[in-house]
């Protein structure tokens, strides 16, 4: 099977005066075409400078990250950004919509952005936007739509490029659970429409356990992931947040977890 995000030896430090803290330390890392992974992690283990570092938006210290076989970090920083539009595309626990722009016109706008005719791209939006069950709110700003809405669009916007690869944030994390449950739909439905890839950082254990495959972040690493084996070795390492609690894991039931899909 084709991969579509290939990390190798990937490694990215920060300085500050003398001192030198590693964030990420040779992580390893393959994702088919299709796949849906789940990455998950204490808070400040380095899950956003993988995210950023996976969709072009840094650069490592050292390794390669490669997306269809392209290493991306060797492209000239205006090829690069080329790139990102075409191939990835990126979905956020704060929707970050243009509040001035109708919900169209947001999930146009990387297709304009790419060169695309403003007829062809707003063309696009809109029948996205019916995928994603918002043909009805399609000239609505995102101040006029539900929390739940405004991810549908912002996830409409990700998948607009048709990208090989899907880099997600907590894409569920500002939601109450009947409209997380939807959310999660959507992504199960569009992942097997579009055959797109999904990395989906996320401290919701029920959700990461739904996924293809689970790892989790830990000193730098990439490791197999059991969401009942290790939620309490995760729990200990972020006993600050109260979503990666023991109490909470262990009704994480994964012979019944996707009784929904």
């Amino acid at each position: 099977m084709s991969k579509v995000l290939q990390c190798c030896q990937l490694s990215k430090s920060y300085k500050q005066g003398d001192i030198e803290t590693k964030v990420l330390n040779n992580l390893e890392l393959s994702v088919d075409k299709g796949e849906l992974l789940a990455v998950v992690g204490s808070s400040g283990c380095g899950k956003s400078t993988f995210l950023h570092l996976a969709g072009a938006l840094d650069t490592p210290s050292a390794g390669k990250v490669l997306i269809n076989d392209v290493d991306i970090h060797q492209l000239s920083d205006k090829a690069r950004a080329k790139f990102r539009n075409q191939h990835i595309g990126f979905i956020y626990q704060f929707h970050h919509l243009m509040m001035e722009f109708s919900a169209q016109e947001n999930v146009a706008m990387p297709l304009m952005i790419k060169g695309e005719a403003p007829k062809k791209a707003l063309l696009a939006a809109k029948e996205m936007l019916d995928q994603v069950g918002l043909a009805h709110r399609i000239d609505y700003r995102p101040s006029q739509l539900s929390g739940g809405e405004r991810q549908r669009v912002a996830i409409a916007r990700a998948l607009v490029t048709k990208p090989s690869l899907i880099l997600a944030d907590e894409p569920t994390g500002n939601l109450d659970s009947d409209t997380a449950e939807q959310i999660y739909q959507l992504i199960r439905s569009l992942n097997k429409t579009v055959n797109t890839s999904f990395v989906i950082v996320t401290h919701d254990l029920a959700l990461a356990s739904r996924m293809d495959r689970q790892v989790k972040l830990v000193q730098g690493q990439l490791q197999s992931f059991s969401v009942q084996s290790d939620a309490e070795v995760i729990d200990n390492q972020a006993t600050s947040d109260s979503s990666l609690s023991t109490e909470e894991t262990v009704k994480v039931d994964p012979a019944v977890s996707d009784r929904h899909v």
